[in-house]
């Protein structure tokens, strides 16, 4: 099964309702002078009605977003065209270390890395990307969090746009595990999970309104 297919498919959505995935870990590690974004507090009630009902809450998406969908493909045989790498594909991968904590990558490399693509409609951020690896900044606490549940030491961040040249159109960014990340991510998914399941205990004791 391709990862897109995996990705889409009812079993995969049940896999992560009420989980911390990557694609979350940004809302939840974001902060302003104050404290935490209203993001995480956002998150915390998404994943606590997940949990309730089983089921992942319906997301928007759009053109950006769906453009991603289509290209991965593309983007992902590109890329093991150039680095003549085997990308095994992946779907939902449970964290052994954490409850309720799981990823999807893209694709597995060998024993010890990942491979995470992305496909923007901004041509300007697959030039910065190019320029200095700003889709590896932009995405560091997803890239993290895979590393952190799968144990693999690297991921490749690749962005991918093929309206660029050919020898343009991919930009691959190598980053490493970092353990200090990876301690901060796992303490402050520990954290939020309580928070989380604290919410679903006060929710489900509610009586139904008359």
């Amino acid at each position: 099964m391709k990862a897109n297919e995996a990705q889409d498919d009812a079993a995969w959505m049940a896999a992560r309702a009420g989980k911390f995935t990557a694609s979350r870990a940004s809302d939840l590690m974001a902060k302003t002078r104050s404290g935490p974004s209203a993001s995480r507090a956002n998150l915390l009630a998404l994943l606590a009605v997940e949990r309730l009902t089983g089921e992942c809450v319906p997301t928007y998406t759009n053109g950006a977003m769906q453009r991603g969908i289509e290209l991965e493909a593309e983007a992902r045989d590109a890329y093991a065209f150039t680095r003549l790498a085997t990308v095994e594909e992946a779907g939902f991968v449970p964290c052994d270390s954490l409850p309720n904590t799981g990823c999807s990558p893209d694709g597995l490399i060998g024993d010890d890395g990942l491979v995470e693509i992305k496909c923007p409609a901004s041509m300007q951020k697959h030039l910065e990307a190019l320029r200095s690896g700003a889709h590896a900044v932009e995405y560091r606490w997803q890239l993290q969090h895979q590393l952190m549940v799968t144990g693999r030491q690297w991921v490749d961040a690749v962005s991918y746009d093929p309206r660029f040249p050919e020898h343009l159109q991919l930009a691959v960014t190598r980053v490493e595990r970092d353990e200090a990340a990876i301690a901060e991510l796992r303490e402050a998914i520990q954290v939020a999970d309580a928070e989380v399941e604290a919410t679903v205990s006060e929710l489900a004791s509610m009586e139904v309104a008359a």
